[in-house]
């Protein structure tokens, strides 16, 4: 008995980055929190998140070398 609306669209490929971009920069509107919260699920935020680490540490890894050379 869950009175609880699924949401009928799921969050595109786009969106999940979007999402996982702002958050990193740690700037979010309530509402695009509320939203992002009804449609991307947590597996695509947990693999978003680790794509999104990855790219950071290797951009920032590449940036000191350049600097350093």
């Amino acid at each position: 008995m869950n009175n609880r609306e699924q949401p009928s669209e799921k969050a595109s490929a786009w969106q999940v980055a979007k999402a996982i971009f702002w958050s990193f920069l740690g700037i979010r509107k309530r509402s695009d929190l509320d939203r992002d919260a009804e449609m991307i699920k947590p597996y695509q935020l947990i693999i978003g998140g680790i794509i999104g680490g990855v790219i950071f540490v290797l951009s920032i890894l590449t940036l000191v070398k350049l600097i350093t050379s």
